[in-house]
């Protein structure tokens, strides 16, 4: 191709080309031959030809992003305070409520459909997207179809799953729920406000507001009734709570499910001196923080509530956040902590103020997560005190003291 021009010339378009091979191949050619077999795999399952194009028209090579998260290990496991913290707070109890009276007429609509109890509802809106504000984010919510294509070209342990769940996007696209440029959703997959991976949307979406599309981007009726649709269909018990704060007379009570009966003969009681009010319902006894936390005795309903996500974390923070949201007044017994704990509200204050001093830059979101935490352990070591990176009422009165 190159004998038109002048030895010069070819010298300098070789050299070009060694300088600059991004410019000569913009498209991962594994990649590419990997997407020629998945059409067929789709079109074999029904999907369209023309429908597999537009999803893919500009997905040439797989999104790194989503391998350095896929990879990512994360340091620590949370404390279990940390955990809550950050999902149970003043600022997620407020909006709940706020939402709780702006959405009433659909939350009534939704639960005379389902039963299932609406702060249930708003406390998974919160936990999974802080109410949809993540979906304005960037940093987390990316094109769905590229996201689970690279986990299924490129990240083995995720390969099956990614593929499983390409499918289902491509099914949802199909019904014209939603379109091309709007499906996104986490490098997991998890889509929209209630954030559901494809198969799970396939299973349980719900179209409450009448539009003719499940939309659960951008439509707050249609995200809720689906997580009520999720719930209902795994056996949500209308009317009943998910679980009781209880004290114990010792730490040392038998495992296993009982009635809440005989496990007042055990001596186990409400942490609020109220009466069980079904003595005869199933209850198991958890102690998510050891034998120095609260107590539980978890029902029917939270069992329930782990097939959205299936973690005792979880759905004990989605219990204790409904509860709250619904007016409730909180635990009577703390979660044990090495510190003096302060509100979300004095956290963001404290995350401000680590930024006015030059050793934050992350989010002002209430949440001590692991940048805020370094953050406390940099500004501990600049003041030569011990470091333990605690969102401590201590450390917040140390930086209000140096304004």
């Amino acid at each position: 191709m190159f004998r038109s021009l002048s030895w010069p010339c070819q010298l300098f378009c070789i050299l070009l080309a060694l300088v600059y091979p991004v410019a000569v191949a913009s498209t991962d050619e594994g990649f590419e031959q990997w997407k020629r077999q998945f059409r067929k795999e789709a079109l074999s399952q029904g999907i369209a030809p023309e429908v597999f194009d537009r999803a893919f028209a500009g997905v040439n090579a797989p999104d790194q992003w989503v391998l350095d998260k896929a990879n990512y290990q994360p340091e620590f496991k949370a404390p279990v305070w940390q955990y809550f913290d950050n999902r149970v707070q003043q600022r997620a109890i407020q909006q709940g409520r706020q939402k709780r009276e702006e959405l009433k007429p659909w939350l009534d609509r939704i639960e005379r459909r389902f039963g299932v109890d609406r702060d249930i509802l708003l406390a998974i809106w919160s936990i999974e997207s802080s109410y949809g504000a993540i979906l304005d984010n960037q940093e987390v919510v990316r094109d769905l179809v590229r996201s689970l294509a690279t986990l299924a070209y490129a990240d083995p342990k995720r390969s099956r799953f990614g593929r499983q769940q390409l499918i289902a996007a491509l099914k949802i696209l199909q019904s014209g729920d939603i379109d091309e440029g709007h499906l996104v959703g986490s490098w997991a997959g998890a889509m929209g406000h209630t954030q559901f991976i494809p198969t799970s949307y396939l299973a349980y979406a719900v179209d409450i507001d009448g539009d003719g599309r499940r939309d659960i981007w951008n439509s707050v009726p249609d995200a809720l009734a689906t997580a009520a649709s999720l719930l209902a269909k795994n056996g949500w018990r209308t009317g009943e709570t998910w679980g009781y704060e209880v004290v114990t007379p010792n730490r040392k009570l038998p495992a296993g499910r009982r009635t809440l009966a005989e496990w007042q003969k055990l001596g186990v009681r409400r942490a609020n001196g109220k009466p069980f009010p079904r003595p005869a319902d199933k209850a198991e006894l958890k102690l998510p923080a050891g034998p120095d936390g609260p107590a539980f005795l978890m029902l029917k309903n939270f069992r329930v509530i782990k097939r959205y996500n299936n973690s005792d974390r979880y759905a004990t923070a989605v219990g204790l956040l409904g509860d709250q949201i619904g007016g409730g007044s909180g635990l009577v017994h703390d979660w044990p902590r090495p510190f003096t704990p302060i509100d979300s509200i004095e956290v963001e204050e404290l995350q401000k103020l680590l930024r006015e001093k030059g050793f934050y830059d992350g989010e002002i979101d209430g949440k001590a997560g692991p940048a805020t935490r370094k953050a406390i352990r940099v500004f501990e070591q600049s003041l030569g005190a011990e470091v333990q990176g605690y969102p401590s009422r201590e450390i917040l009165e140390r930086l209000r003291g140096g304004r």
